[in-house]
């Protein structure tokens, strides 16, 4: 990776943890003085160095762990909103806001909802879940969208 493709993914992050929301391309290169071109290059890079997840159309999927798409894994904290791609991301959203969060989803089989309390003190301290690992992690990136 090159210098400026750190400068596009600490902005990404930025982005997703003081608004919960993934950056587009476009708001990238607005808000680094870049062409879009050059965004969408840096944007690859980190793709290929599995940093992020892009979309068919090249617009940021993933940044682990925060979605770019509404997903079944909301994470909640005090006027803050956010996507996780997973179960797993949600606690990793939760770990990285450092602050107390609710997490909600659904179970995959009945539709139930399913609701944790987590914060950054006290671990997972409210809720009856189980997370499920369809593949072992040194196969996540065969299929990191399915995972």
């Amino acid at each position: 990776m090159l210098d400026e493709d750190i400068d596009v993914r600490c902005y990404i992050y930025d982005v997703a943890l003081q608004s919960g929301d993934v950056p587009t391309r476009a708001a990238c290169a607005r808000a680094l003085a870049r062409p879009l071109e050059s965004i969408a290059e840096s944007l690859r890079r980190l793709h290929d160095a599995h940093q992020i997840v892009l979309a068919a159309g090249g617009e940021i999927l993933m940044a682990m762990p925060f979605s770019a798409v509404p997903t079944p894994f909301e994470v909640h904290a005090a006027g803050y909103r956010s996507y996780a791609n997973c179960g797993w991301d949600a606690l990793g959203i939760a770990a990285m806001l450092g602050r107390d969060v609710v997490i909600s989803s659904s179970c995959p089989d009945c539709g139930d909802p399913i609701t944790l309390s987590a914060g950054r003190e006290r671990g997972v301290t409210d809720g009856d879940a189980r997370l499920h690992f369809a593949l072992p992690v040194r196969r996540w990136w065969e299929s990191v969208v399915f995972t």
